[in-house]
């Protein structure tokens, strides 16, 4: 393991660390099922690798994974996920019932399959506008990644293999916009910068 990588996964360490225990203290030992991580930042920050290694080492109840990815519906949607994932997942497991969203289909361009969740397990909700999604829930705990610019579009394109290439200009202009309208940051419990390997 290079120097680069052992800095990546003692930072990953460290984030996951200080994650659980602000999970803990909001929600009791146990971990329970009401509760939710919220993890934002730009593309290519390194949101999906910690969101999949927080969910996987939760404590106790392994956390269900809910990545906006999924559920954006198109290269505009960003604001429309955040405000469709807060009505149809968030405020249902709020109440206590089954709740989810329909997946979209990035090939051919429209809305796919539902994802319906029972309010049984903590949430660790990941991407772009997640921040919203979850403005209106105050036991949120609300983690911010980000990087370099350089840096992350390096990421983003090479994790896509050219697929995100055409798009790049278009998402960057509704994240900023994203970010303008909300100023998540504001909101964030953590602020997290992972060392890339490059």
């Amino acid at each position: 393991m290079t120097d680069e990588a052992h800095r990546r996964a003692a930072a990953l360490h460290l984030a996951r660390a200080a994650v659980r225990g602000s999970v803990l203290a909001r929600a009791g030992a146990g971990g329970g099922a009401g509760v939710i991580v919220a993890i934002d930042g730009p593309s290519g920050s390194g949101k999906s690798t910690f969101a999949d290694q927080l969910a996987a080492r939760w404590p106790g109840r392994r956390a269900r994974l809910v990545r906006l990815d999924e559920v954006y519906p198109g290269w505009h949607g960003l604001a429309a996920a955040s405000g469709s994932l807060d009505r149809t997942l968030l405020a249902r497991h709020a109440r206590g019932v089954p709740g989810g969203w329909r997946r979209w289909d990035w090939a051919e361009g429209r809305h796919a399959d539902a994802v319906v969740l029972p309010p049984v397990s903590p949430l660790v909700l990941e991407g772009c506008g997640a921040f919203e999604a979850v403005a209106r829930r105050p036991d949120v705990v609300r983690v911010w990644l980000r990087a370099a610019d350089d840096t992350r579009r390096l990421r983003a394109l090479a994790r896509d293999a050219g697929r995100f290439d055409p798009y790049w200009d278009l998402w960057e202009t509704e994240w900023r916009r994203y970010v303008h309208r909300v100023r998540p940051l504001r909101s964030a419990d953590l602020v997290i910068t992972l060392p890339a390997i490059d």
